[in-house]
């Protein structure tokens, strides 16, 4: 789950995190009420959707004066903003925030991950801030720097500063440097955080630390503590498919192939997309469909990946293990009769009952093609796909 830029910065100031004063806005005119109320004489007008790279994109503008702010907020609120996260498809910009201007010094940039190889929280920084990260990790990797930060122990003392250091704050920074890394990480660890990015992270004038952007992504399985944090997701941001499928316990990504998958279990899913772009095909979706699936859910499943226009076939790709062979097949049969099912649809299925399973699609008498192994099943759903 992911939640917007305002948003990231109300937690970061409940962790004592110093970040500029603003508002989210809806409208043009609260937009020029928002810098009337904050004042001085520079606000920043800052469109508010998920996704990096809005300044490059025009959805970052800094004003002058209040004619500035209502013409910035009147051109970026309902423009349609296209970064190199949002695809060329871009995003409707329906939120703004306001910000008090800041006196710019340095920027530099500090990100924290789940990292699965150490089980541990890493913090990565670097004195390049304001630029993508992926782009200084590429071409001069030794300018990050990391550490594993012990579950434990926390963020010591030393392994702040010296990260601080080492990215090039003012020594006498040193200190709020480390307090807001601290901060950081407390506000990562209590929150249930998947990522945490503060770029840039800049050194103010007068060397004050301050998080001029906050972008966080959350554990979605760990929401059922953080109702609080639940209440700031924007449906308006997320994929309406993966909303609809979200309702019926699915984990659905949308992607831009023509084949649609349905599968049990996240690693096979991920196999059977390798597998289907080895045969020369194209996933239309991630969609794990858990150990449990229902009729119902399948059902489901199904609907929703015929919402998609371009879908030319659809794989079914079932491991029985607590899921049993047999309800899965009565579920693809149920499911494909009541969506009336117009694209080839080829099953591969194994394990519990997969004898009986096959003999109930076998004897269903719809379409169905049957494969015996996951090379099998993506050879014949591309195919299907292409017509052949």
């Amino acid at each position: 789950m992911n939640i917007h830029e305002y948003q990231g910065k109300e937690i970061l100031r409940k962790y004592g995190v110093t970040t500029p004063k603003g508002v989210p806005c809806f409208s043009v005119d609260e937009a020029v009420k928002a810098a009337e109320t904050l004042g001085g004489k520079v606000w920043v007008v800052k469109a508010q959707i998920h996704a990096g790279g809005r300044g490059k994109g025009g959805g970052v503008k800094v004003a002058k004066s209040l004619d500035e702010v209502r013409q910035y907020a009147n051109d970026i609120l309902g423009m349609t903003l296209v970064t190199h996260q949002t695809g060329p498809e871009g995003r409707l910009v329906k939120r703004l925030l306001i910000e008090e201007g800041a006196d710019i010094k340095k920027e530099l940039y500090v990100g924290m991950v789940v990292d699965r190889g150490s089980q541990r929280v890493a913090l990565m920084a670097s004195s390049e801030g304001g630029m993508d990260i992926e782009h200084v990790a590429e071409h001069t990797p030794e300018k990050i720097h990391k550490v594993f930060i012990d579950p434990v122990k926390g963020l010591l003392d030393s392994e702040a500063d010296d990260i601080a250091r080492k990215i090039g704050v003012p020594e006498g920074s040193v200190p709020q440097a480390r307090a807001f890394m601290q901060g950081l990480y407390k506000a990562f660890d209590e929150t249930d955080a998947s990522l945490a990015e503060i770029n840039p992270l800049i050194v103010t004038g007068d060397d004050r630390i301050v998080a001029l952007d906050a972008k966080f992504n959350f554990d979605s399985n760990a929401m059922y503590r953080h109702p609080e944090i639940v209440e700031m997701r924007d449906l308006d941001e997320e994929d309406p498919a993966e909303i609809e499928a979200s309702k019926f316990d699915l984990t659905y990504i949308s992607l831009d192939g023509n084949i649609g998958c349905l599968v049990n279990g996240a690693g096979l899913a991920m196999a059977t997309m390798d597998v289907i772009k080895l045969y020369g095909g194209s996933p239309a979706n991630f969609l794990d469909v858990g150990g449990g699936a229902t009729t119902e859910k399948v059902t489901e499943a199904f609907k929703i990946m015929l919402k998609n226009p371009d879908i030319k076939a659809i794989l079914v790709n079932i491991f029985g293990g607590i899921m049993k062979c047999d309800v899965i097949a009565q579920g693809v049969i149920a499911a494909a009769k009541q969506v009336d099912l117009t694209v080839p649809l080829v099953v591969r299925m194994a394990g519990t009952n997969e004898e009986l399973g096959k003999k109930i699609l076998a004897e269903s008498g719809l379409p169905i093609i049957t494969a015996n192994n996951m090379a099998e099943a993506a050879e014949k759903v591309v195919n299907a796909a292409q017509g052949k």
